[in-house]
């Protein structure tokens, strides 16, 4: 009798952290995640946006979870990188999710960019860049000549234009970041084209090999330079896009270890009000090329018929300031640099949209959970898979994001930072979505600032533990 008991509170207890158990109807046997650089959530159409073009990624939202609170762990590629690939907010322990699965019988490849790759630097030379090779199976990278790819290369916080191939603002100059080529070619030359060629291959050698598989494809764009085919750039003239509102007085009230490095004034893009407007187009305009590119591999799961076992992820690894706030590029807490996209498209589960507070970390467990694997105690995550069954579930109250400059702290209706000397940011986030006003040091909010803090102080000792 005792052993009976026993026996069942053994299959209760996998039956409610999901380890073998099936969780719905369709047999989840494979992931397919997808993986942009610098690519700011708002800058979809399913996050928003009504002139940047996204129309697959778009789709995927519709037949997906979207999660319109997920915030990144590092604020640069490397950090936030090895915090979703090994679920950790910072650091490395345990196995990556792709040496796990392979314990676990899967295939793991890797396409293009994933874990830190210097862009352009890797790009270019076609290297590893600080890649886990332990986490794959097979592993490609996809070459590009980034700035120097043949076309009208512009270089815009100098408001500087040419065709010639000399004298490029590349991997060492200054302020390379501001660099655009509207490229002669088709596109088949470029890194994301060429991922999503390769993903498309391995996709049918999976099919004929029976695997189950985890296949991580990694987009260069719109990560800098920005580069992509003439008619990317045609569908964004200039006229067509507006100006980020910031007030001027705007960085008055922002600690200086809130401040992005890169600025209006010390990028010399100040200089040029049309030519932060060009840097959105500019942007805009790898973002679209970079979803056909998606595109092209959600098309071969559907023709390979693999939509109906195959979870697909997609996500960036940070967001980006555009001007926004007078800053560029990222490295820091606010909401254009730490707020990414996370759509999770999976079989047997109900499309929507969550407001939940949710962060990269959380995607390694939850891809255990949908594969039925085990999830390594060495994980600091938490499986989103509640999420997929009611949008309306809540699996934590916080996101936190790490820097060396500090932490930032981001609830529902309030954003905290907290800097290293002792300098403070709040933001009502429900009054002032564009965090324009830092209330840290009014009065009345002296409780919620303790509240935020306090939770902040928690939530770190967690993580370190």
């Amino acid at each position: 009798m005792k052993r009976s008991k026993v026996i069942c509170l053994i299959s209760s207890l996998f039956l409610v952290i999901g380890w073998v158990v099936p969780l719905n109807s369709a047999e989840i046997k494979n992931v397919i995640f997808l993986v942009s650089d610098d690519l700011k959530a708002s800058a979809l159409g399913c996050y928003g946006n009504e002139i940047c073009q996204t129309p697959n990624l778009d789709r995927l939202a519709e037949s997906g979870m979207v999660f319109e609170r997920t915030y990144c762990q590092g604020t640069s590629c490397g950090p936030s990188r090895r915090s979703f690939m090994y679920s950790r907010y910072s650091g490395e322990r345990g196995k990556t999710i792709g040496e796990h699965l392979i314990s676990q019988g899967f295939y793991s490849a890797r396409v293009g960019k994933i874990f830190h790759m210097r862009v352009p630097g890797d790009i270019i030379a076609g290297t590893d860049g600080v890649d886990v090779k332990e986490t794959w199976t097979e592993r490609y990278n996809t070459q590009g000549q980034e700035a120097h790819t043949e076309g009208l290369y512009r270089l815009l916080n100098h408001n500087l234009s040419t065709r010639a191939p000399e004298n490029r603002q590349s991997t060492k100059m200054p302020y390379r970041m501001f660099a655009s080529v509207v490229s002669d070619g088709d596109g088949s030359e470029q890194p994301d084209f060429k991922a999503a060629v390769r993903t498309v291959e391995l996709l049918g050698q999976r099919v004929a090999a029976d695997d189950r598989f985890f296949l991580a494809t990694g987009f260069v764009r719109p990560h800098y330079p920005s580069v992509a085919p003439k008619r990317y750039f045609d569908m964004y003239p200039l006229e067509s896009i507006p100006a980020p509102f910031v007030p001027e007085d705007d960085l008055d009230d922002i600690p200086k270890l809130g401040i992005a490095k890169m600025t209006d004034e010390t990028s010399g893009i100040g200089r040029y009000p049309d030519n932060i407007r060009q840097m959105w187009a500019d942007y805009y305009a790898t973002v679209t090329f970079m979803d056909e590119q998606v595109g092209k591999v959600l098309a071969e799961l559907d023709a390979k018929g693999l939509r109906d076992s195959t979870v697909v992820i997609f996500t960036s690894d940070n967001g980006y300031h555009l001007g926004e706030h007078h800053m560029w590029q990222k490295s820091n807490f606010h909401e254009e640099a730490a707020r990414v996209p996370l759509i999770i498209s999976a079989p047997g589960f109900k499309p929507g949209r969550s407001l939940s507070m949710t962060e990269l970390v959380d995607i390694y467990p939850t891809v255990c959970e949908l594969l039925g694997v085990r999830t390594p105690k060495e994980v600091q995550g938490t499986s989103l898979v509640p999420i997929l069954k009611d949008p309306k579930t809540r699996v934590k109250e916080a996101s936190l994001t790490l820097d060396k400059s500090g932490r930032g702290l981001r609830a529902t209706d309030w954003a905290y930072m907290r800097y290293k000397d002792g300098t403070e940011e709040l933001y009502d986030m429900v009054n002032d979505p564009g965090q324009f006003t830092n209330v840290f040091d009014r009065e009345e909010l002296s409780g919620k600032k303790l509240e935020m803090s306090e939770l902040l102080d928690e939530i770190e000792q967690k993580v370190e533990n």
